[in-house]
């Protein structure tokens, strides 16, 4: 098992069996992990000091990924954290627009255990970066 020291991801997908899912495989791994089922409690999350790697469904009703990430740089919550959607679309929609360079990666459910852990592993190493121009080039 890797140890990764406090890494801190949160899962952000209205699917209770997703959220279980990835929660283990990553608990398993060394990661924190807290787990919400909607963008609101995101925000909340955010609010209270979280940082690290959020794994953000785009497909949720009221408030879907794009809305939240939207929601995160209104409130000036986008530092100390990477973001990448976890999508069952093949495809991103045309409500990325203009916020495409917020989305460190796109992880396409169904995904493999392995690849989640060395995925998540390799945006940890950007989570505390000052620069995150980095990030998207």
């Amino acid at each position: 098992m890797t140890n990764n020291s406090g890494g801190r991801v949160m899962i952000v997908d209205d699917d209770a069996n997703v959220r279980f899912t990835v929660k283990v495989v990553l608990k398993d791994a060394g990661f924190e992990v807290i787990s919400v089922e909607n963008g609101i409690k995101c925000l909340e999350c955010l609010k209270k000091g979280f940082s690290g790697v959020i794994l953000l469904d785009i497909m949720m009703p009221e408030m879907d990924g794009w809305d939240t990430i939207q929601a995160i740089l209104d409130n000036g919550l986008e530092n100390g954290i990477v973001i990448s959607m976890l999508t069952a679309k093949d495809k991103p929609d045309n409500k990325m627009i203009g916020l495409q360079e917020h989305v460190f990666d796109y992880l396409t459910k169904p995904f493999e255990s392995e690849d989640l852990i060395r995925r998540v592993t390799y945006y940890m190493s950007f989570v505390n970066q000052n620069d995150k121009s980095k990030l998207y080039s």
